[in-house]
């Protein structure tokens, strides 16, 4: 796209617009996804004046270590760490009045939903978008999807356990995960809750007062992982009104799924923009928040320092595990 430029941000795939950005999007992917499979859809957003960081979810893509026995993380360290850490360096890099935006992909949705519970985002954050991101609680999928998506997910973590980590790569599932992960994924598709192991607060009592905008997407075709009921009941645990619902689907009649919907969501970008714009049309005057503090760990793992060209080409002509469907149902979330 004429304009557009791809550049590092650390470990994150920041997409530049042309001129002057009028906001920028965080990014985080789905399960096993790498950042450099949004690339097309990031240049999309800054075809619209919005830049894009697309971060490495811990342990895939280019993060590194990878997930393995001797990894020990779990969504706790993702939404307490990782993500402040990004949205800090983020912040560093374009300053504190340009508006920002969390979108969240899946697994990388619930991460920023609750992450958005939390004080540093309050002070940083000016929305968030959920696309193909639901609840993994089993009650949520219709029929006989129940029983599918319960004896999976109990099955993955069991396994996850036993073997020391979550062999997603082979088994055509949400790429290598650490076994900790798998325990709080499948957790949540257990009992219907956020409550990920060495949780320090209570996220389901913060998803009720939270008040940040949401633009919440079910997406065409997506029966599996992220129907639109699933959808529905991640939405149901924020406060009425907060949330904007949205069911996707192409104008040419496609339905693209889970996973393939970052290969052809020029309209969707189209309306994440309009969304963004109808914000900050009523956004008040941020007050520049200070960098550091108890809740804002300094940045580490990205680092603005590192900003540099990148090479990011196409997205890939095979998707990675995740596009694999295993034989028996389950939700990737």
């Amino acid at each position: 796209m004429n304009g557009v430029r791809h550049e590092l941000l650390g470990e994150a795939h920041l997409t530049l617009p042309e001129g002057t950005p009028k906001a920028v999007i965080v990014l985080n992917p789905a399960m096993g996804v790498p950042a450099t499979y949004y690339a097309r859809f990031s240049a999309q957003l800054a075809g619209h004046g919005v830049a894009v960081v697309a971060a490495e979810l811990r342990g895939q893509g280019a993060s590194r270590p990878r997930s393995g026995r001797r990894t020990r993380h779990g969504y706790q360290q993702l939404i307490a760490h990782d993500v402040p850490e990004t949205v800090a360096a983020v912040r560093a890099h374009f300053g504190p009045e340009l508006p920002l935006y969390l979108l969240g992909h899946s697994l990388g949705g619930q991460i920023s939903m609750l992450y958005a519970t939390r004080e540093h985002a309050r002070t940083h954050v000016d929305g968030l978008v959920l696309v193909a991101s639901g609840t993994a609680h089993f009650r949520a999928y219709p029929g006989l999807r129940r029983a599918g998506v319960l004896l999976f997910s109990q099955s993955a973590a069991t396994l996850a356990s036993v073997w020391g980590y979550w062999p997603g790569h082979r088994l055509g599932f949400g790429g290598r995960q650490p076994a900790m992960l798998m325990r709080d994924w499948a957790r949540l598709a257990r009992t219907g809750r956020f409550r990920p192991a060495d949780a320090d607060v209570d996220y389901e009592a913060l998803l009720r007062e939270t008040r940040l905008p949401v633009l919440a997407v079910s997406v065409a075709g997506d029966t599996r992982y992220s129907p639109r009921s699933a959808v529905d009941g991640l939405v149901r645990k924020l406060p009425p009104g907060v949330a904007t619902r949205m069911h996707w689907r192409p104008s040419d009649g496609s339905r693209p799924g889970h996973l393939r919907w970052p290969r052809s969501a020029d309209e969707l970008a189209t309306r994440i923009a309009e969304w963004t714009t109808e914000l900050r049309a009523a956004r008040p005057q941020r007050t520049p928040a200070p960098r550091q503090g108890p809740t804002a760990p300094p940045p580490t793992r990205v680092r603005p320092a590192q900003l540099r060209p990148a090479q990011l080409g196409p997205a890939p002509a095979e998707l990675p595990g995740p596009a694999r469907t295993p034989r028996t149902p389950a939700a990737e979330s």
